[in-house]
């Protein structure tokens, strides 16, 4: 799941290329073509590379301004089209949380994947985990897409944020549900880590907590 995703169909494919077929066939079925002709776009490139883009710089800050240079295209124009694709749940946003401190980091959203296939195949990588240099970038999509999902299952409704502050301290996901903060860092190789100190600080009311694979299925 972690690089092939969630898709139920790919459960009866065996093989890599069979899979990896499979999520090509959705992008250029799907992403690049029924989503374009319904909003009439014009250069599929763009759109492409837009997306691929994205699915470099994930649990990373985005700036619209630029990836627009880097397109040639305008910042509004990146900000339509990734509305868009979080219309259809191809992506989904998380800004940053900003309560009592000056110098937390609020401006640059990140973006995510629902699905983690999808992202591998727009990079086209489809290598294991212990072979990549991504692991923490793909566990993180993951395990927040995955909790975003159980969200709306369980129908727990919460403001998803990312903390961070000016000076480097951050935590991965943040829950704010019936004015209770919950602070969850997502680490794949198990280690143990305490609760930045600014954030314990700032806010020493909330709950924080590592997710890692050991107890990742009682969260999700």
């Amino acid at each position: 799941r972690l690089i092939y995703g969630n898709y139920p169909e790919l459960l009866y494919l065996k093989s890599p290329q069979d899979r990896q077929e499979y999520l090509y066939e959705i992008i250029n079925s799907y992403l690049l073509k029924d989503v374009m002709i319904f909003e009439m776009f014009k250069n599929s490139t763009k759109i492409y590379n837009l997306l691929r883009l994205i699915a470099l710089q994930i649990g990373r800050e985005v700036s619209y301004s630029e990836i627009g240079t880097q397109l040639g295209i305008n910042k509004s124009t990146v900000e339509k089209y990734l509305d868009l694709f979080s219309k259809v749940f191809i992506i989904f946003k998380l800004e940053g949380y900003s309560g009592n401190l000056r110098k937390e980091v609020s401006k640059s959203p990140k973006w995510f994947f629902y699905d983690n296939g999808i992202r591998n195949a727009l990079i086209m990588n489809f290598n294991q985990p212990e072979s990549r240099n991504d692991t923490g970038q793909l566990w993180e999509n993951y395990a927040i897409s995955e909790r975003i999902k159980y969200q709306h299952v369980n129908r727990i409704y919460a403001r998803n944020y990312f903390w961070r502050t000016y000076d480097r301290q951050e935590i991965d996901l943040i829950e704010d549900s019936d004015g209770t903060l919950k602070a969850f860092e997502l680490k794949w190789n198990g280690l143990k880590v305490k609760p930045p100190a600014a954030w314990m600080k700032a806010y020493p009311d909330s709950q924080f907590r590592v997710i890692n694979r050991d107890n990742f299925e009682n969260w999700v």
